[in-house]
């Protein structure tokens, strides 16, 4: 019922709080009381990008591995799987940066009047010759061929210049 859901926002609201304690405490409230390992396993994966995003990457690697152990063994043995992931995320640092900029992308999409801009010529493959005479791929900058990054726009000509970790674009 709706002790389900105030478990998994208690155990979210710790591990985002770094209280590691009451962390397994909300874990090992679901898990003890029946919860499927699986699914809170599957809330870790989220979690990991949500809420520690690119302050810690290894926190996703973390919460696939955790999934898959639980998935391979099951309980009773895969808690202490769990409950590593979980005290790993309460002790690891938070960033919220990549989900605010992924909202900003997505209402800016959202918010845009008329068809979505065209994908930039350049930046557009060309495996046809009509492809190639049309323009596609034109004076595109193959980064990889430099020694340093090449100057180039990768966004419309509409957005260029919007930087969706600072602003809203609307």
């Amino acid at each position: 019922g709706e002790e389900h859901y105030n478990c998994i926002s208690a155990l979210h609201k710790s591990m985002r709080g770094s209280d590691e304690n009451a962390s397994l405490y909300w874990l090992a409230r679901m898990l003890e009381g029946g919860e499927d390992p699986l699914y809170v396993a599957r809330r870790l994966v989220r979690f990991a990008s949500e809420d520690i995003g690119l302050a810690d990457p290894l926190a996703l690697t973390q919460a696939v591995a955790a999934y898959q152990g639980c998935h391979f063994i099951g309980m009773p043995e895969c808690e202490v799987i769990l409950a590593q992931c979980v005290v790993y995320f309460a002790r690891a640092p938070k960033s919220i940066e990549v989900y605010k900029a992924y909202g900003n992308v997505k209402e800016c999409l959202r918010m845009h009047k008329g068809p979505l801009p065209p994908v930039p010529l350049h930046l557009r493959n060309a495996p046809t010759r009509l492809m190639k005479n049309l323009g596609y791929g034109k004076g595109y900058k193959y980064n990889p061929m430099y020694k340093e990054p090449v100057e180039q726009d990768y966004l419309p000509e509409e957005l260029k210049g919007t930087d969706f970790f600072k602003e809203r674009k609307t």
